[in-house]
């Protein structure tokens, strides 16, 4: 059977795991294997743009926002992560955008203003359902999945030696995935060193 879906992944994840009883858990390991996936996979399919309106130089992140990856002022600048002290120094209205610090659920930018920024994020991975049963990454890496949940399934039995295992092929299937991210984003791209040349 191929996985392309949540009901496809409920079965495999059983077979694989040696376990036909656990429909009625398998929305809380799924959850469990979201989070710990959204912890450390960073791939395009992730990435998403939204503007940012501010109010005093701050605005509200996406809720499903992980980590930024570019802010660009209303005139295209990019803004640089400023640590909080520093940014703090900038209180002041007015003046170009200078920089910016994440602070819990919002972006702050300073000096304070009134422009909206654009940001480009990574996003949660879309939770799958029985009412949402597709995202991206079942469609892409199925194989994830699957051992994420066979990872959560073996924690819940208790049975440390094939959560390892599954961990550790999780561990490869994510390897492979941002393998085939880089090449995406970097195959054909051309090694510039700069500075002066003799």
């Amino acid at each position: 059977m191929t996985i392309s879906d949540y009901a496809s992944l409920l079965v495999d994840a059983g077979d694989y795991s040696g376990r036909d009883d656990i429909a009625q858990l398998f929305p809380r390991f799924l959850v469990m294997a979201e989070l710990k996936l959204n912890r450390v996979m960073r791939v395009a399919e992730m990435e998403k743009t939204a503007a940012v309106q501010l109010t005093e130089g701050e605005g509200s992140l996406p809720a499903d926002f992980l980590e930024a990856r570019q802010v660009l002022a209303a005139d295209g600048r990019a803004l640089r992560a400023l640590p909080l002290q520093e940014l703090s120094s900038h209180e002041t209205s007015g003046g170009p955008l200078l920089g910016y610090a994440i602070i819990g659920s919002a972006i702050k930018v300073r000096p304070k203003g009134g422009e909206d920024i654009r940001l480009t994020y990574y996003a949660k991975i879309p939770p799958l359902t029985a009412a949402a049963p597709g995202n991206w990454l079942i469609e892409k890496a199925p194989d994830v999945y699957l051992y994420a949940l066979v990872e959560e399934i073996a924690v819940w039995e208790r049975d440390a030696a094939k959560a390892g295992a599954a961990e550790a092929l999780k561990r490869l299937a994510m390897a492979a995935l941002g393998l085939a991210d880089e090449r995406l984003r970097w195959g054909n791209a051309e090694i510039v060193i700069g500075g002066p040349t003799p």
